[in-house]
């Protein structure tokens, strides 16, 4: 009586602790915080690992938070096949990207704009995990410099290119010129002193008088 006694606690114990300490895990991966350029598109990206193989009913869950913290709002949901939103903000901007297969159940968002900006999750539930974690990536979007801004700089870079190119030039030909002017003066001094070394030599002979 006792014996079975023990073996009822025991087993109500394990029963217990089972509950308490779940046998299956699901653990989702993501950047946690991305930045981009206003008006580009985005791949959220976003992978899972799970002890139990990918089930048919897994379900993929895409949400938003604006940065005022406000209600979430749907981006996208995944069932067997993506399904598209029939209403706000992201209706027609969210795509599936992903490759279950791989255990990835990545997004591309469309478009962004600077209303974009606040935190997105992504929840997997790969049945008998369906709790886990909840993968979050803050997105900050960013503005596009305009392209005058980008044409002023470079218009900037390639005068001060040019300008140096040019100040080189100048520089160059001015040193190659007095090089020239330099050599073409010493070859004019010599030529005068060696004409004036004849003329003394020949005043001198003609000074010089006749012996009979």
């Amino acid at each position: 009586m006792f014996g079975l006694t023990g073996l009822g606690a025991v087993l109500f114990l394990g029963v217990q602790l089972r509950a308490l300490w779940p046998v299956t895990a699901l653990e989702v991966y993501t950047s946690r915080e991305v930045d981009a350029v206003n008006g580009t598109n985005l791949r959220l990206k976003c992978t899972f690992s799970s002890s139990s193989p990918i089930s048919p009913q897994l379900s993929v869950t895409w949400n938003f938070q604006p940065e005022d913290l406000s209600s979430h709002e749907p981006v996208f949901y995944y069932l067997k096949e993506p399904y598209k939103l029939s209403a706000g903000r992201f209706k027609g901007r969210a795509t599936w990207d992903g490759n279950i297969e791989r255990y990835d159940v990545s997004i591309v968002i469309w478009n962004l704009q600077p209303t974009d900006n606040g935190t997105f999750t992504c929840q997997v539930k790969n049945p008998p995990d369906v709790d886990g974690t909840i993968g979050e990536v803050r997105l900050r979007v960013v503005q596009k410099v305009h392209f005058s801004e980008i044409h002023f700089l470079a218009i900037a870079i390639g005068s001060a290119c040019v300008l140096m190119i040019i100040v080189v030039t100048i520089v160059i030909i001015c040193r190659h010129h007095q090089k020239k002017q330099q050599e073409k003066t010493t070859e004019v001094s010599d030529t005068e002193l060696r004409e004036k070394e004849k003329l003394k030599i020949r005043e001198e002979k003609e000074a010089t008088p006749l012996e009979d």
